[in-house]
């Protein structure tokens, strides 16, 4: 027997003040039948028939409660297209028939679609109802295949109606009538279909290239009469349909969005009025062009110029709100966000541009505030490199290289490092996936060797492929898991790295800091011992990881010897933003859709291999590390010359990996842009986390080759005993009383030298 899932509807009740039109909440069916019934429900269209201003039947429909005919549910109850968790898709949409003279039409001309035996719509019409001001709402069930729009069209043509195109909105939402006010209901109503029907609902959608509920890449429905389709039609287009690259449509559904949703009835004029006012601003205050790009949601031509040339008529000025609009846009966030993603450049020089990433990496930012989105692409880029291992690229100095990243994303306790972890978890599923197959195998392995009989031949080892190491194993470990590793990149993910500053630290396991070196470029490392019990053998090592820690973990883990030694400088770092007494940020969440095309970058990465020749790629990052090396050489800055040359290593493979992804035969300008986005990025955070350590050591060494150097060869030429006055001879000059008095203090300090009395000192070491 079919279990019959409880039916679920999106409301809002409007009935305290946290329950704006931004606001909506997932509910049983029967909290829609109890507010219908509610007397308050009832008093509100009593009083909003019993009143002839309009202004104040607009104040008042502005508390009703309402549906939303599309979704079930929305991330953190917002009701936006940003938040729309595309699983809760209802496959039902609902017709609006604003014109009084057509509504009695419309009724019976649904009635005889729906019973009119073989037609396309028969029993499709799942629920019907009045307006409060007596209009007409239909809900029909979305025949198979169709988008919102295509059926919306469709059935309006089948009525004999005008079709009204702001019901296409995904996060389009009806006021909800008193119970008496309803017409029919059908038992499919906001019926959630069975697995197989979701399924191959969805498969109609996903064949066509589009989303699972029959979305685009912008996020509104697939309607292919949809240019201009809110646009007065009537008028050539002889103006740009875009702006800066940005569809005029997207901005003014962003602005609504901004300005608390479509305007409803009763407040088109005056809301229309606002929308001219502010999208003069990218229109040149151009009437004809507003005439072009404004949605009319049915007033006539003659209405639509009268409020354009009202708009026109004010004080020109610029749009502040339509400015972050359209930079949203351009970037990919929400308008919301785009303070932070300008406090975020100034910052780091990073923008990341959401709408231009290729497939993975643009999903791996979804739900993740702007300001953490350098730290979650620095998470996942090493993961990615090592899915596409099979590749080889050539760098600007004709060397052959392959894809090795290595990441740690800092940050202080509680600073949402997590969001890390959770793309990287998506990332590797398909390394878990293979792993778990792989340690099966090899756990039998043990089991039967263990158990076999003293005189009994050991079982042969199967040398399973395992990718996904843990960032403790040991070097032994490691060594078996490069030896069977049959030319492919290995890959840790650590949630910690003070757990792997302290399994470094001591014994052989501290040469893993050189593995780490080493597998920057596939490097060759081994170790042999007499015991068959440890693993002995060398190999190319190619070995990518992603680390999470405090900054103080990485002050440890990072010492002298650390930085000096070439390690830092192989390290893609990123950072968490500062949390101090910040306000809790607030994350969405991936839709199934997005981790489906994360694998599907999963995927794309693993299907090259060969060489992958990037000549634009190479020229631009060629181009980079000259004008790093000209701005150090002017500094005579020791730091930023050392970080520059393997900065733009990485910058090159990050790009890589950005033109993997985009699927592209050669670079693009975006891919270019990134690339050198991501060197500028690794660059300021190496000489941010490391540079003055390295410059103390700079210093030191320098100090050091000047004591062994001149100095050195002035102490030869001393007497066994001397005077300053003896050592002033020496040095002919050329040094001030202070500094011959630093270079007494440190002879005396390295033992080289005893004070005898107050003005004669006595060598105690000469060069060999």
């Amino acid at each position: 027997m079919e279990m019959i899932l409880e039916r679920l509807i999106a409301l809002n009740a409007r009935q305290t003040k946290e329950q704006t039109r931004a606001f909506v909440k997932e509910c049983p069916l029967h909290d829609y039948d109890a507010l219908t019934q509610s007397p308050r429900l009832k008093q509100m269209a009593e009083r909003i028939n019993l009143t002839d201003d309009d202004e104040q039947q607009r104040k008042l429909k502005s508390w009703l409660p309402f549906r939303c005919p599309h979704y079930t549910q929305f991330r953190d109850d917002y009701r936006d297209r940003e938040h729309i968790v595309a699983e809760s898709f209802t496959w039902q949409t609902c017709i609006d028939i604003d014109d009084p003279e057509l509504v009695e039409k419309a009724n019976k001309m649904s009635e005889r679609l729906d019973i009119e035996a073989g037609g396309k719509w028969q029993g499709l019409m799942l629920h019907k109802d009045y307006s409060i001001r007596r209009k007409l709402h239909i809900d029909i069930r979305l025949p198979l295949g169709m988008t919102v729009p295509e059926a919306q069209r469709e059935y309006c043509k089948a009525l004999g109606v005008a079709c009204d195109t702001s019901c296409f909105t995904p996060e389009r939402f009806i006021y909800i009538s008193p119970a008496d006010f309803e017409i029919y209901r059908a038992d499919g109503w906001y019926a959630q279909l069975s697995e197989q029907e979701v399924a191959a609902r969805r498969k109609a959608y996903t064949d066509r290239g589009l989303s699972i509920d029959g979305r685009t890449e912008d996020g509104s429905y697939y309607d292919p009469e949809g240019e201009g389709a809110d646009h007065l039609t009537d008028h050539p287009a002889n103006h740009p349909a875009e702006f800066k690259g940005v569809p005029y449509t997207s901005i003014i559904c962003e602005y609504w969005r901004r300005t608390g949703g479509e305007p409803s009835e009763g407040e088109r004029n005056k809301r229309l009025h606002q929308l001219a006012a502010n999208l003069r601003a990218i229109c040149d205050n151009n009437k004809d062009w507003l005439l072009e790009v404004m949605p009319k949601y049915g007033l006539s031509d003659q209405e639509m110029r009268g409020i354009i040339h009202s708009a026109c008529k004010e004080p020109t000025k610029g749009s502040r709100l339509i400015d972050q609009i359209v930079s949203a846009l351009e970037m990919g966030i929400s308008s919301d966000e785009i303070e932070d993603a300008e406090v975020v450049a100034a910052e780091t020089g990073a923008k990341v541009n959401v709408k231009v990433l290729p497939i993975g990496l643009k999903e791996s930012l979804a739900g993740v505030p702007v300001t953490m989105h350098m730290p979650v692409l620095c998470g996942v880029l090493p993961i990615a490199a090592a899915y596409a291992d099979q590749v080889q690229i050539q760098y600007c100095d004709g060397n052959l290289q392959h894809l090795g990243l290595m990441s740690i994303i800092r940050g202080e306790q509680a600073s949402n490092k997590s969001v890390v972890k959770n793309a990287v978890d998506i990332w590797k599923r398909q390394f878990d996936e293979e792993d778990a197959l792989a340690r099966k195998r090899e756990e039998e392995w043990k089991e039967r060797k263990k158990g076999r009989k003293a005189n009994e031949k050991a079982p042969e080892d199967p040398k399973v492929l395992i990718r996904m190491v843990p960032v403790t194993v040991s070097c032994s470990t490691l060594l078996k898991r490069f030896k069977n590793a049959q030319g492919h990149t290995i890959y840790s993910f650590g949630e910690e790295l003070d757990t792997l500053r302290k399994t470094n630290g001591a014994g052989s396991w501290s040469s893993k800091y050189d593995i780490y070196r080493l597998s920057f470029d596939k490097g060759e490392w081994g170790q042999d011992y007499n015991s068959d019990a440890a693993e002995s053998g060398v190999v190319k090592v190619a070995y990518n990881w992603t680390m999470l820690g405090t900054n103080g973990a990485m002050r440890k883990c990072f010492k002298s010897d650390n930085i000096e030694n070439g390690l830092s400088s192989r390290i893609l770092v990123a950072e968490m933003p500062d949390s101090s007494f910040s306000k809790m940020p607030k994350f969405g969440r991936r839709s199934a859709d997005d981790e489906a095309r994360i694998q599907e970058a999963v995927s794309r990465l693993r299907s090259y291999s060969g060489l992958v020749d990037t000549p634009r790629l190479r020229k631009a990052i060629e181009d980079w590390v000259e004008q790093k090396r000209v701005e150090a050489a002017k500094d005579i800055d020791h730091v930023k010359d050392t970080y520059r040359k393997r900065a733009a290593v990485i910058g090159f493979r990050c790009g890589v990996i950005f033109h993997l992804l985009s699927g592209k035969d050669k670079e693009s300008k975006q891919c270019l842009d990134f690339a050198l986005m991501m060197a500028d990025y690794c660059l300021m955070q190496q000489i941010k986390t490391f540079g003055d350590a390295l410059q103390n050591q700079y210093v030191e060494a320098s100090e050091e080759c000047k004591r062994y150097g001149t100095n050195h060869s002035v102490f030869d030429q001393l007497a066994p005993s001397f005077t300053i006055d003896d050592l002033r001879a020496l040095k002919r000059g050329y040094c001030s009383e202070s500094a011959l008095r630093m270079i007494i203090s440190r002879w005396s300090r390295d033992g080289w030298i005893t004070k005898t009395d107050r003005h004669h000192w006595r060598k105690e070491k000469c060069k060999n």
